[in-house]
């Protein structure tokens, strides 16, 4: 059902691809949107090691997408090096497909924000971050997306690199 790589040599392995997800602090969600075009949007998440949470308003473009159609896709750039000389970038990706849904369960809503919270400010006392989710809850949409496929690619140069 998905296609395999071309280039072989330069796919990430399972955990690297994991690594650099948890690593990762934005990608760019793909979704099928109005009138067929596609709608992809900039997002922040959070990798708990089998899905992948997202956090936005109650309505928009996005959740109007997911409605329709909850196949997505999910990029994560780790490393994009312009290399001029070479005309030539040394870059590490990953890209997840899958389904992603609206948490509706209030449970599930407030895992995926602690999740979301921990990530981006973990240095922060569990109050305050609990504070600040309670100041925000009824504004709050929460979405999941459980991966069907992963898969991470990079350059060659940086695997020659490393060997």
């Amino acid at each position: 059902m998905f296609r395999e790589l071309r280039r072989k040599k330069q796919a990430l392995s399972k955990e690297n691809c994991a690594a650099v997800l948890n690593r990762g602090t934005s990608g760019v969600l793909a979704l099928a949107g109005d009138d067929d075009y596609p709608y992809a949007v900039p997002i922040s998440y959070v990798y708990d090691g089998e899905k992948l949470y997202f956090h936005c308003a109650k309505s928009g473009h996005k959740l109007d997408a997911i409605r329709r159609n909850p196949k997505a896709s999910f990029c994560v750039i780790d490393q994009d090096q312009i290399v001029p000389e070479e005309y030539t970038t040394y870059f590490r990706s990953v890209i997840v497909f899958g389904k992603i849904r609206i948490l509706k369960d209030d449970g599930e809503k407030r895992s995926a924000i602690e999740k979301l919270a921990l990530k981006y400010a973990p240095d922060d006392t569990m109050e305050s971050r609990q504070e600040a989710i309670e100041k925000e809850w009824n504004p709050l949409c929460t979405l999941e997306m459980v991966p069907e496929h992963i898969s991470g690619k990079e350059a060659i140069e940086l695997i020659k690199r490393e060997k």
